[in-house]
């Protein structure tokens, strides 16, 4: 079903993509919604990136003599500030990623929430942290946190403004400057935050954008950097992780996912059938915490399954900038034929086609209908690779232990979801999961919007944490300064004998455990 399309205004175009480091090469990117250009998106070269490093570090060192009090303040602008331009962002985000104005606020509600959630944070997690000693009153031992320098970060086309902004956010709050690739395919997100930002007193040197193929500027990028931080595919992870290691600095990585959800038979199969919905479908399926495989225990598959496929069949799917569309387009060729290829391979080795499973060229040239697959079996790539799209596998399980087996049965370990009517089962079953967040009675959003708790991926599915503490801290270098008294030091006074000291010591360290003191 077709909504109302808005065209980006020129001159704001203009404005935004004036923040790109570059010597005037462009590349052509289409609206997804349409395949028509959007944009001339600059481009920039290995020497484009190498003075965006040079750049930020000039701009670095005042950004971190600054209080943590005057750094936070345009961040905490933010949060009001992007709330009351939402209209214009979402346009923004759907513009260059096609998907539906409902995914797309889930976005800009990321942005301001987590932003704030490091604003208010930052200041104890930043100031000096007095830590015990190894002689109580004689040692004093403060741990300080410095900033990196420079970081990279390289971020993803399907939630250009969540994974462009919410993690830069923090890095900047820490005292950091920034060279930024979004990807190419997707800036315009990422370019007007800063563009806000500049407005609201953010200075805009902190803030360097680049863009452009991997093969061009991923090697400066990373060469320059004090860390890295990227999401993206499991086998980009791999290189972005061999090349920080080179450097001996360090990198949290975001990577792939084969999510599952679990429905056990006390669940209400309406609730779960509904919370699959978003779980499976939420921009299209790209989403790195999607749900691709749903187990549904025996005793309620056939009802669950029916009212699912009921739903999804009901979905409402095309291009629009109105709120009534449930799902949008996939953001590029690449991913329809990705997605197709999943689908027709195991559709010919086997697979039923319960519902969609094709793409809508009707409704927009990157369209590709809901899906769901049952009889998948391990000789599919859809079964074990990550679709990345809106298609979800049905499978059958009798019992918990096999349910549980089925899930951990994957190389991935990034998200999890488990449906009951007794949420401490839940939690208990939640706990044997191997992934890095499980939701209980909830697809991906409770876990992912809960920020005053690390989000990050087990096994394949990454390194390191956003959200949580941290998500900004990730981003210093702690140090830890000891100062000792003059009065007692670590060698024996006096004249003292060294095996006297050495017994006199252990006294102490023994009077110090008994009294607590150590």
């Amino acid at each position: 079903m077709a909504g109302e399309l808005r065209v980006p205004d020129p001159a704001l175009l203009d404005r935004l993509l004036r923040h790109v480091t570059s010597e005037g090469k462009t590349r052509t990117v289409v609206a997804p919604f349409t395949g028509a250009p959007l944009a001339e998106v600059p481009i920039s070269s290995a020497e484009d990136v190498r003075r965006a490093y040079r750049q930020a570090r000039e701009a670095q060192e005042a950004w971190a003599e600054l209080p943590v009090k005057d750094r936070i303040r345009p961040f905490e602008r933010l949060h009001d500030a992007i709330l009351d331009r939402r209209a214009d962002l979402l346009d923004v985000i759907q513009w260059e990623t096609g998907k539906a104005r409902r995914h797309a606020y889930e976005e800009v509600l990321d942005v301001a929430a987590s932003s704030l959630h490091y604003v208010r944070k930052a200041p104890g997690l930043l100031a000096p942290r007095a830590r015990r000693g190894p002689f109580p009153l004689a040692t004093r031992t403060v741990e300080v946190r410095h900033p990196r320098g420079v970081v990279a970060f390289i971020s993803p086309w399907n939630y250009p403004l969540s994974l462009g902004v919410s993690d830069v956010v923090p890095a900047l709050i820490a005292g950091n400057a920034v060279v930024h690739k979004p990807d190419t395919q997707t800036p315009l997100s990422t370019l007007w935050t800063i563009d806000l930002l500049t407005e609201l007193g953010m200075p805009p040197e902190i803030w360097q954008v680049v863009v452009g193929d991997p093969a061009d500027v991923g090697e400066p990028l990373i060469d320059d950097a004090d860390y890295v931080a990227f999401t993206g595919s499991t086998r980009a992870g791999r290189g972005v992780a061999e090349a920080a290691a080179k450097r001996l600095i360090g990198c949290s990585l975001e990577l792939g996912g084969k999510n599952p959800m679990i429905v056990l038979d006390d669940a209400d199969v309406d609730r779960a059938a509904a919370g699959a919905i978003r779980a499976c479908f939420t921009n299209a399926g790209q989403l790195c915490v999607s749900i691709e495989r749903l187990y549904v225990h025996d005793a309620v598959y056939d009802a669950f399954t029916e009212r699912f496929a009921r739903a999804v069949g009901n979905m409402t799917i095309g291009p629009g900038h109105d709120w009534a569309v449930q799902m949008g387009s996939l953001t590029s060729q690449r991913q329809l034929d990705a997605v197709s290829a999943h689908v027709d391979e195991a559709v010919e080795k086997g697979a039923t086609v319960v519902t969609g499973g094709r793409a809508r060229p009707d409704l927009g040239p990157f369209f590709y209908e809901p899906t769901i697959l049952e009889n998948v079996t391990d000789d599919m790539a859809l079964c074990r690779a990550e679709t990345f799209g809106p298609v979800v596998a049905l499978y059958r399980f009798r019992t918990v232990a096999e349910a549980l087996e089925l899930a951990n049965d994957t190389a991935y370990g990034l998200n999890a979801s488990v449906w009951t009517g007794d949420p401490a089962k839940g939690r208990a079953l939640a706990s044997r999961i191997k992934a890095g967040t499980v939701n209980v009675n909830e697809g991906y959003a409770s876990a992912y919007g809960s920020f005053d708790s690390p989000m990050g991926g087990m096994k394949n599915s990454g390194l390191g944490r956003r959200h949580g503490d941290e998500g900004l801290t990730k981003f210093t270098e702690s140090q830890t300064i000891s100062t000792q008294a003059a009065w007692l030091g670590f060698d024996p006074i006096l004249g003292m004998p060294y095996e006297t000291y050495a017994d006199t010591l252990v006294t102490l360290l023994k009077g110090m455990k008994r009294l607590r003191l150590k």
